[in-house]
């Protein structure tokens, strides 16, 4: 296979809509466009990390690294609000790729903050402020509770964890009430742009691995497939870089079922 001549996008984060996305900065709402370019930003201020697989070093194996590098870099862009992804990484918690974004799409568009002609995701004041009825009527019921904690823990705490060091985060973040070791790291690595702090032995990383690497021996019991994972990597970022490049290779929904925490 040829390597690409395009930068692909990773687009799991369910805000993308139509290769567009709203996010909220400390400077204000952002509108990211995305393209075989890459993604262009309305002001400065987010992040956007690029993953490539030249990067990774003859410790990962020769068919994961030759896969990789068929297909190319990848651009994302990381999430600026840390209130924003530790609540998408709660509504991602069970469900489908495809439902979670759904859900989140019409939370945004009912209750969201007007912004560049759409809506950004509810800040935790206004979650806070919604009646049962408001989640009961978009049938996020088991969301409702996760993510009020979550509201007030980022209002009382939000300011301190962003300036933690990412691993010591995805420790604090499971002080709250319903997010676990999935959730954490999950919304740490969006936030970051630090796929070595995401769960990766879970099924999306799995999946996309034993379909696209068949000539791996892949473990398939979550802890054992992440120990073998890793073992692929010199370093944390080298481990970042072949999660993040994994999980492009689903696409726009690289989200995975959340199996291990309860909703």
């Amino acid at each position: 296979m040829n390597r690409s001549d395009t930068m692909r996008i990773l687009c799991e984060h369910p805000a993308w809509n139509n290769g567009r996305r709203l996010v909220r900065t400390a400077n204000g709402v952002s509108l990211a466009s995305a393209s075989a370019a890459g993604i262009e930003l309305s002001t400065p201020g987010p992040a956007i990390d690029v993953y490539d697989p030249a990067d990774l070093s003859d410790r990962a194996p020769e068919p994961l690294r030759r896969g990789l590098e068929a297909h190319g870099p990848v651009a994302r862009l990381r999430t600026p609000d840390l209130w924003d992804a530790i609540a998408t990484a709660i509504i991602r918690q069970v469900i489908r790729a495809d439902q979670a974004r759904l859900m989140y799409q019409r939370f945004t568009s009912t209750y969201g903050e007007p912004a560049e002609a759409s809506r950004v995701f509810p800040s935790p004041e206004v979650v806070l402020a919604l009646a049962d009825e408001a989640f009961t009527g978009l049938g996020m019921a088991f969301k409702r509770d996760p993510l009020r904690a979550a509201a007030q823990a980022v209002l009382d705490q939000g300011e301190k964890w962003e300036q933690v060091p990412p691993s010591d985060l995805v420790g604090e973040l499971q002080s709250v009430p319903r997010i676990g070791p999935w959730t954490a790291g999950a919304a740490v690595a969006d936030f970051t742009g630090d796929f070595s702090l995401y769960p990766y032995g879970d099924m999306a990383v799995r999946k996309y691995a034993r379909q696209t690497f068949p000539d791996l021996d892949l473990p398939d019991q979550e802890a054992a497939f992440a120990a073998c994972w890793s073992s692929y990597s010199d370093s944390s970022y080298e481990l970042s870089v072949v999660t993040a490049l994994t999980l492009a290779l689903g696409g726009e929904r690289a989200q995975p079922l959340d199996q291990n925490e309860p909703s």
